[in-house]
């Protein structure tokens, strides 16, 4: 798995503020149509820049509640979100939030559940805090729809490969919908967000995913320090003879508890 520590976390910080990601998260916001004076989940709250965006949506009556198992993450979080009365935040698992029954009007997690084992398991939590008619958004990547330009295919392969040893599942965003049902959710629904990128952007997502690929395959030696540092060089090459593409699809799956 990936350790989202100090170091993983800045680099997340960065890349999340950048257009993609930020555009990935709105797409998660508008599937949950967040209401004034309710109260929500944000599961795998991260560095906290949805909680923000939820917070605001909620008002002063409403509250938030951001639940994640990185101390690191948190700790970004509680400096980006003081001031904010109706924001508690808490460390704790998908599959044992500390949470009390029904409490809950809607729960939104991103780019949390590729990273669980028992993802019914986790869903069956989150309608248990749901409260009747709550609503439940789950956002992740199908990385089987995963597209990158390289003129050494067997090597982004091995890249892509590796990468894959960092999730539980790799094509979390097709299975999330069976999965959903089988927790007991009913009106489930599937909207899907593409990222598309002709141009390696600074604030990109490929930009992002590039630095964290890198390390986190050298650092497992799951590929040779040359190899990788190579794979990522001709990505900036190919971005400066204008012959970069990246392209990645997330599927935003959302429930209703009965």
């Amino acid at each position: 798995m990936l350790q989202f520590d100090a170091e993983t976390t800045a680099i997340l910080e960065n890349g999340y503020l950048g257009a993609d990601v930020t555009a990935r998260r709105r797409a998660s916001f508008d599937a949950l149509g967040p209401l004034p004076g309710e109260t929500i989940l944000d599961l795998g709250c991260g560095n906290g820049l949805l909680t923000l965006d939820l917070a605001r949506a909620v008002g002063p009556q409403g509250r938030v509640i951001g639940v994640d198992p990185s101390a690191d993450m948190l700790n970004v979080a509680r400096k980006r979100l003081e001031g904010f009365d109706n924001i508690a935040l808490e460390e704790g698992l998908a599959d044992a939030l500390p949470l009390a029954d029904a409490q809950i009007d809607r729960a939104v997690s991103v780019q949390v559940f590729e990273y669980i084992d028992d993802r019914i398991g986790a869903l069956t939590e989150i309608r248990r805090v749901l409260k009747p008619g709550g609503v439940a958004v789950v956002a992740d990547m199908n990385f089987d729809m995963f597209s990158w330009v390289s003129d050494d295919a067997a090597r982004m392969d091995r890249m892509k490969t590796a990468w894959d040893s960092h999730l539980a599942e790799r094509d979390t965003g097709a299975l999330l919908p069976a999965e959903f049902r089988a927790a007991g959710f009913a009106g489930v629904e599937v909207v899907p967000f593409t990222i598309v990128d002709p141009v390696l952007r600074p604030d990109g997502l490929a930009q992002m995913m590039m630095i964290l690929m890198r390390r986190y395959a050298i650092e497992n030696d799951l590929m040779p320090a040359a190899e990788a540092n190579a794979w990522y060089d001709e990505q900036v090459a190919l971005a400066a003879e204008g012959r970069f593409f990246f392209s990645l699809a997330q599927m935003v799956v959302s429930g209703r508890k009965p």
